[in-house]
């Protein structure tokens, strides 16, 4: 069986099909971060586990249901970026 790509197709590896491999290193790194803290401060695992969960969650659903497809990191990038240089570009078209 022969597959025929056009030459514009942009092909990337995911893992599980669909969730890149950036995001999921960053998921990765971002939950054992929350969950290292939540070993140091935390006793109770009744706390541990609801503070996880709040912290954790939010960024997995957008990772998993994302914004039209696009990277997470790409999405943080351009959050980051906005917020640097909030400028909103107006155009009026003149009609003469």
């Amino acid at each position: 069986m022969k597959f025929i790509f056009p030459k514009n197709y942009n092909f990337n590896n995911k893992l599980f099909g669909f969730l890149d491999y950036s995001t999921a290193i960053l998921n990765l790194i971002w939950c054992s971060f929350i969950f290292s803290l939540c070993q140091l401060i935390f006793k109770s695992l009744d706390v541990k586990i609801f503070v996880f969960i709040i912290f954790c969650m939010p960024l997995a659903i957008f990772s998993i249901v994302g914004f039209n497809h696009e990277n997470i990191l790409y999405v943080i990038y351009y959050l980051f970026k906005f917020i640097k240089n909030p400028k909103i570009y107006l155009y009026n078209k003149h009609n003469d």
